[in-house]
C-alpha cells in the first residue's frame, strides 16, 4: 500500500520535481521525506488520542483547503517564474520557506492523507489496543518503507527522464508548477462535485 502512495503523483512529487528543477536536490528530498514525516507524526498523534472524536467528513472538507493552498501556491511559483530567472529563484531564500511551507500545508490539507489516517490507520491503531502494539508495527513500518522509497525513485526517475529531454528540463519548473494548479483544482472539484 506505501509503494502505491509514493508513486501516485501529489503535490509533494510535483513541489519536490520544482525543487530539482533549480538544482535543490536536498531541499527536493526534505519536500518528499520530511514534510510527510513530520505531518504523519502528528496525524499518528491524533489519531492515537482522539481517533473517536475526529469526524470522518475532514477529508472532504479540507479538500477546499488543500485546492485552494496548491492554487495559491502554484499561482505564486509562476508568477515568481515571470519575474526572474530560473538562476535567481534557485538562490532565493524565501522561494526555499514558500516550497517547505507549501508542501507541509499540501501534506496536512490533502484529502488522501486523512482518508489513510481515518479509515485504514485509524483501525489498525485501534486493533493495536486491543492485541497489543506489536502486531501493528509491521504495517505502519512497511507502509513507511515502501512510501518513502518509491517516492524517491520515482522523483529520481523523473529527473532522469528529464535530463534526457533538454526541453523538458527546461521546462520542468513550469510544468511542476502547472500540474500544481491542475491538482488543486481537482481537489477542489472533487469535493464539490465527487461523492
Amino acid at each position: 500500500m506505501g509503494v502505491v502512495g509514493g508513486l501516485m503523483p501529489s503535490p509533494l512529487h510535483f513541489i519536490a520535481l520544482a525543487q530539482v528543477a533549480l538544482n535543490r536536490w536536498t531541499r527536493a528530498i526534505f519536500v518528499l521525506v520530511g514534510a510527510p514525516l513530520i505531518v504523519d507524526a502528528a496525524l499518528l498523534a491524533l489519531t492515537f488520542f482522539l481517533y473517536r472524536w475526529v469526524p470522518h467528513s475532514v477529508s472532504h472538507d479540507i479538500a477546499y483547503v488543500g485546492g485552494a493552498a496548491l492554487i495559491l501556491f502554484g499561482s505564486y511559483s509562476l508568477i515568481e517564474m515571470r519575474r526572474r530567472s530560473q538562476a535567481e529563484l534557485s538562490r532565493d531564500a524565501r522561494m526555499t520557506y514558500a516550497s517547505v511551507a507549501a508542501a507541509l500545508l499540501a501534506e496536512v490539507t490533502a484529502p488522501g492523507t486523512w482518508i489513510y489516517w481515518l479509515t485504514i490507520a485509524g483501525p489498525i491503531l485501534a486493533e493495536g489496543r486491543q492485541t497489543g502494539y506489536l502486531r501493528v508495527v509491521p504495517f505502519f513500518a512497511g507502509s513507511l518503507i515502501g512510501y518513502y522509497g518509491s517516492a524517491l525513485a520515482s522523483l529520481l526517475l523523473l529527473a532522469w527522464g528529464a535530463s534526457l529531454h533538454k526541453a523538458f528540463k527546461q521546462r520542468m519548473l513550469l510544468i511542476a508548477n502547472v500540474l500544481l494548479l491542475v491538482l488543486g483544482v481537482v481537489y477542489i472539484f472533487h469535493a464539490r462535485f465527487g461523492r
